[in-house]
């Protein structure tokens, strides 16, 4: 069976290059055409005829394909729905911003957390995406956009932390000088707090920034909405987020969807001034989407949320609504497009 070739590092290209009796100068030529998106050895102009037949004899380049692209006439939110090698669904969104543009791309088809208010988790985890299939939404949402990406989210489909391994190899290959070379300090990485990961983060010292999906302060609250909090309580949450700046010394951003009557309440954002207390965290507050399949609405109480936060000394701010006249929240247009096969 073939193996995934855009998944592997420079180290493993050369040695596998090595074995083929190549210089090791061959693996950094390979590198440099997968990561500006070579779509076949046949591409890869400098290397000979014998040694392109002999990579694709062992080797395959994945590829993801457009299966619906949306474009927002308000802002130029693109919106990418890929198909991969084994029919499965992606979603990316490519942002534009006065400071660059952001790509947030997903980490797993489907996810299995079971957040009440997020679209992405409906019909549950399929399965963990490969570097490669992380890097191609990167990598291929620059080059059908013609638009140089400067930032990444890995707040798309799924969560990072539940397919770490994956996502760590991903992160050391975008990260690479000949490869798309993005900083570390331009990448974000959101959970919604499997601790675990959080600590293993905390042990590599990586300068990328982490968000936390908060969305409660409080565990009644947090465990209603978020099943995730059953296991990983969100006052062990905070403390593990503590310990993180303290050994990396990273700001850490909070996620909180406004939910109405749900976690809008001053009570709720006096306990989050509480328990960021001693560390510089920001409040990041996000109008809720509007999911046809949950009851959640969107809370009338936002900009008073933060005044409320503001007023007790917290960092906060209001997302940014892009693309509002496109399928605008994660797992919209991958559902659709389930739909449709279905019937």
């Amino acid at each position: 069976m073939r193996e995934d070739i855009r998944s592997m590092t420079l180290e493993e290209l050369t040695a596998a290059l090595g074995e083929m009796g190549e210089p090791a100068f061959r693996g950094k030529q390979v590198f440099t055409w997968l990561h500006r998106g070579a779509r076949s050895f046949d591409e890869m102009s400098n290397l000979s005829k014998p040694l392109r037949e002999k990579l694709a004899e062992r080797y395959y380049i994945p590829v993801p394909a457009v299966a619906r692209k949306q474009v927002s006439k308000l802002d130029g939110t693109r919106k990418y729905l890929w198909e991969l090698e084994d029919g499965n669904c992606v979603e990316t969104v490519l942002m534009q911003y006065r400071h660059g543009n952001t790509v947030c791309i997903s980490s797993q088809v489907g996810c299995r957390m079971g957040c009440a208010f997020c679209a992405s988790t409906i019909g549950g985890k399929v399965r963990d995406l490969r570097p490669s299939e992380m890097l191609g939404q990167v990598m291929y949402a620059q080059l059908d956009s013609g638009r140089p990406v400067s930032n990444i989210v890995l707040m798309g489909i799924g969560e990072p932390l539940d397919n770490l391994d994956n996502v760590l190899r991903f992160l050391e290959l975008v990260n690479h000088p000949l490869g798309m070379n993005v900083g570390m300090r331009h990448i974000s990485l959101s959970t919604c707090g499997i601790i675990p990961g959080i600590r293993r983060l905390a042990d590599l010292e990586l300068q990328l920034t982490l968000s936390v999906s908060l969305h409660a302060p409080d565990s009644g609250t947090r465990s209603k909405i978020m099943p995730v909090n059953r296991a990983y309580d969100v006052e062990d949450l905070f403390a593990a987020c503590h310990d993180y700046f303290r050994r990396t010394g990273r700001r850490i951003s909070f996620e909180y969807a406004m939910i109405d009557g749900v976690n809008d309440a001053d009570w709720q954002a006096d306990l989050i001034a509480e328990k960021l207390r001693g560390m510089p965290g920001h409040a990041n507050l996000i109008p809720l989407n509007d999911v046809a399949e949950s009851p959640l609405k969107p809370s009338r109480r936002v900009r008073q949320f933060q005044r409320r936060l503001e007023s007790r000394g917290v960092t906060a701010t209001v997302r940014r609504s892009l693309g509002g006249d496109i399928d605008a929240s994660c797992g919209q247009l991958r559902r659709k497009a389930m739909e449709i096969r279905k019937e």
